[in-house]
């Protein structure tokens, strides 16, 4: 039995349409996030062949909170460095948390209801928290 191309092409169409309509769409990094308490904003933007995140909004009791444990401003500072996708929907790179000072491994990933969640762990992950930043 020979089949032409365009029916070849069609039956495909066909086979392959289901599977289609349940991905999930690419989601990007890229934007603007707020944190749950919606003290912080920052931007996630491409920098070179990676992802950084810079704060682009602190509330005054949060920057008051990153000074008394050192740093000069929170607005300005760079606080995802370095993140690359690994494949699984997910990124890694590394968390400056300005509250403590350090910068930390850490993993962002997209849930599915387009939230952003950012975790960081040391001690080989025996110790990991996490943040959650929405869509602005």
């Amino acid at each position: 039995m020979r089949v032409s191309l365009r029916t070849a092409a069609l039956l495909a169409a066909l086979i392959l349409s289901p599977l289609a309509a349940h991905a999930a769409p690419a989601q990007s990094l890229a934007g603007d996030w707020r944190n749950a308490k919606n003290t912080v904003h920052i931007r996630a933007y491409p920098c070179g062949d990676a992802v950084c995140g810079t704060v682009i909004w602190a509330s005054p009791s949060a920057e008051a909170k990153a000074r008394d444990k050192g740093a000069d401003k929170l607005a300005g500072t760079q606080i995802f460095r370095e993140f690359r996708p690994t494949g699984d929907g997910g990124y890694t790179g590394k968390l400056f948390v300005p509250t403590v000072g350090r910068t930390f491994s850490g993993r962002l990933k997209i849930t599915p209801d387009d939230k952003l969640v950012g975790k960081g762990c040391v001690i080989g992950g025996l110790f990991c928290k996490s943040t959650t930043w929405v869509r602005l």
